[in-house]
């Protein structure tokens, strides 16, 4: 269960932009001590990220103090693995303290009954050939054949074949992912919000009677990011305080509490 408040961001990519990109994740960050109970970054918080045993990507010590703190002051931090950064480890969970998970997360979000995931490969067509890659890329063999590599080339290799899928929108303009997530909830009614990301689109939309379909979007071209509670869910942009503007708002429906 993730309580409420609870914030949702996604695809920020650190490491793809400059440092003001890592300084602007970071601020919020620090914004949400004493204001969330719960933070779910849904996938590609960083733009690579790979534990070998001794060392990890250098140029996010920033970002993870800041979610050590945000965990040791009690906010529950949720992080699905999304396709950048799918190879998380002992770093993140033990070290960081917050929670990792790969693949479809359901549970209690904020108040609402929720299927969160990443986004990438649920398209039945147009993630085909991705499926297969993700396959490979993510077997024990793979990921045990990277692990021999230096760090430097490693991530040298990484940083350069990811250029695609971390600065572009979804070329159907997140149309897609937005059908899955009506097949979502009509499969499984008691579900209220679907969350994913991946296409780096906002959303924040009914679909049914009772289904809501949301994403945070990516920081990559405009910082947005979701507020859950029992009685809403508001996308918003981060402008830095307390007035951060209000995009959407869904109110939950009498018949989902």
């Amino acid at each position: 269960m993730l309580r409420a408040p609870c914030y949702v961001i996604s695809d920020t990519h650190l490491g793809a932009r400059s440092t003001e990109l890592e300084r602007s994740v970071v601020g919020f960050l620090q914004h949400l001590r004493g204001r969330a109970r719960s933070l779910l970054i849904n996938g590609d918080l960083f733009d690579f990220w790979f534990e070998w045993k001794h060392v990890i990507p250098r140029g996010h010590f920033r970002t993870l103090a800041a979610l050590a703190e945000l965990c040791d002051s009690g906010v529950d931090v949720l992080m699905i693995a999304g396709n950048h950064d799918c190879w998380g480890g002992s770093v993140l969970t033990a070290e960081v303290g917050l929670t990792y998970h790969v693949g479809p997360w359901h549970g209690e979000l904020g108040g609402w009954q929720s299927l969160v995931e990443h986004g990438d490969g649920l398209r039945a067509q147009e993630d085909r050939r991705y499926r297969a890659l993700r396959g490979v890329l993510r077997h024990p063999a793979s990921v045990r054949a990277f692990r021999w590599l230096h760090p430097d080339w490693g991530s040298a290799l990484a940083h350069g074949s990811s250029d695609t899928s971390r600065t572009h929108r979804a070329r159907d303009g997140g149309r897609g992912l937005r059908a899955v997530a009506v097949e979502a909830v009509r499969m499984h009614p008691e579900t209220e919000l679907v969350i994913y990301g991946h296409s780096h689109v906002p959303a924040l939309e009914r679909v049914g009677a009772r289904g809501v379909y949301a994403n945070a979007g990516s920081w990559l071209e405009a910082p947005t990011y979701l507020v859950i509670t029992p009685q809403q869910a508001q996308l918003r942009t981060w402008t830095g305080g307390e007035d951060d503007p209000v995009l959407e708002v869904i109110e939950h429906t009498a018949e989902s509490h």
